[in-house]
């Protein structure tokens, strides 16, 4: 089966109506609804193409554009607005077959009411809030998982959320076609790592599946010294050299390639793998698995798949944003009363990404998996709003954790900690934040990212149809005490 290439993803925009207002404003309609599709693609703020697809007047005519829409792989959701009056009982054999991310996007095509020209036949051309009442019953009635966006289609504030959302859809079609391979097992008797593969593939379309670490130890030494030589001048262009130990680092650039060729051999777009076990290898990869995150590819460590699968989601989902998108770890904290902090960092594998400035190569040991010290990527995080995410296994089903952050310029300089760092500030605060975030059951592996929004990630939730818990500058533990629990009341009803 052929890949679909992210520019390749479209959202289909269709229009509800019917025959009762006559012909001339069906064609109205359609020119309209054609006019702002353009206008939007051409505004820059969609990162995907709106196309016009029809203006849907009968049962018939619904169920078949459904059905077109989940068969097409390019389509990667629909956008359904009302521009007139639809009777909503010609929408439910349609929507009740759609598979498809949906967005119920509530505007009209005037910005406001004319005064002077306003009269009957203005009235029965110009029916948004009429259709869009009656429209948003139906999909309420079938308990439909879909994003609702309300206002002027030419406004920025509204366009941007339509992008947000498509971000979303377009994480979800990624999420189904997922491969993540593992590199030997999780961690021993680490908790948090495990989780139900198949209930994942099921859920979210993960095929997570393990290869050994001798295949991987092969493919390393069948890398050429060619091969090596041009990544090292890569190495150059965009890092400082920060090492004598250039042995060192040709050794990750070599962990590099090889990963690499597995990845791609095999159609994966995330990865794991545990320093208890790196049988055959020399290093544990850390530069390596840095600029294989900076590629895009996803990753977790102590083999944890499922921050792996989600770090390569939300990098896709935010390509083209700028700010970054990390694996991370809560690593310890600053309790300085009024200047509390969080220092987030890992061994080695945290993604240039959301460096503050030109990441530097150093090599110095590990102190863990005996193996020799290895080369890494060592930088600070920039400042800037961000979140943290993590994705757990509640038995029976997947929770969404998120907490806002405010990530901060490191207080302290800390010239004796080799590997890169990011240091926030937890919403609503540290100990609230911690405190709430261990209530929820949260990771201590999470995907850092300065791009993706708690708005965009509870829309892929959704989409998903997964547990979302939002920890902000409001949340307090005992309203997310109660939230929790009757969210687990909810959930097992499901």
């Amino acid at each position: 089966m052929k890949t679909v290439k992210r520019n390749e993803y479209e959202f289909w925009f269709i229009v509800g109506s019917q025959f009762l207002y006559g012909p001339e404003v069906l064609e109205t309609v359609a020119a309209r609804a054609a006019e702002m599709a353009q206008k939007m693609n051409a505004g820059g703020r969609l990162p995907f193409r709106l196309v016009y697809k029809l203006t849907a007047k009968t049962p018939e005519e619904i169920s078949h554009i459904v059905k077109e829409a989940n068969y097409k792989d390019t389509c990667a959701g629909i956008v359904v607005w009302m521009h007139t009056f639809s009777p909503s009982k010609m929408w439910i054999n349609g929507l009740r077959e759609l598979n498809k991310p949906y967005c119920h996007f509530a505007t009209q095509y005037n910005r406001e009411i004319p005064n002077d020209e306003i009269d009957m036949d203005f009235m029965n051309l110009n029916q948004a809030a009429h259709g869009d009442r009656e429209h948003g019953f139906i999909a309420g009635r079938l308990r439909m998982a879909r994003k609702v966006i309300a206002g002027y289609w030419q406004d920025e504030d509204v366009q941007k959320k339509l992008g947000a959302w498509m971000r979303a859809a377009y994480g979800a079609a990624f999420s189904k076609t997922l491969k993540v391979m593992r590199f030997g097992d999780n961690m021993r008797n680490v908790a948090v790592t495990e989780g139900d593969k198949v209930e994942a593939q099921i859920k979210l379309g993960w095929q997570v599946n393990t290869w050994p670490v001798g295949e991987l130890a092969e493919e390393i030494r069948a890398v050429t010294e060619g091969e090596i030589d041009a990544l090292m001048a890569e190495y150059g262009e965009k890092y400082t050299l920060a090492t004598d130990d250039l042995a060192a680092v040709r050794y990750q650039a070599r962990e590099e390639i090889a990963i690499r060729h597995m990845l791609t051999r095999e159609g994966c777009g995330a990865f794991t793998n545990t320093f208890e076990d790196l049988c055959g290898m020399e290093q544990l990869p850390g530069l390596a698995t840095q600029r294989l995150l900076e590629q895009g590819y996803g990753y977790g460590g102590e083999g944890d798949w499922k921050v792996a699968a989600m770090t390569a989601i939300i990098k896709a989902m935010t390509a083209g944003m700028g700010g970054g998108t990390a694996f991370m770890e809560d690593y310890t904290y600053h309790l300085e009363k009024g200047n509390e902090y969080s220092l987030g960092a890992h061994m080695l594998e945290v993604c240039p990404s959301v460096a503050l400035e030109r990441p530097r190569i150093e090599v110095h040991p590990l102190g863990i998996g005996g193996k020799q010290p290895p080369a890494r990527l060592v930088f600070e995080g920039h400042p800037g709003s961000a979140c943290v995410v993590s994705l757990i296994d509640m038995g029976g089903r997947m929770r969404m954790i998120c907490q806002d952050i405010e990530a901060v310029k490191p207080v302290l300089p800390m010239p004796n900690l080799p590997v890169a760092r990011v240091m926030w500030r937890a919403m609503p605060d540290l100990c609230t934040g911690a405190q709430c975030w261990i209530l929820a059951g949260g990771a201590h592996h999470t995907v850092l990212t300065y791009d993706a929004t708690p708005e965009m990630l509870r829309d892929w939730a959704r989409i998903m149809e997964i547990e979302f818990v939002h920890i902000n500058q409001t949340t307090t533990p005992e309203r997310l005490e109660e939230e929790l629990f009757l969210a687990d009341l909810a959930w097992k009803l499901k």
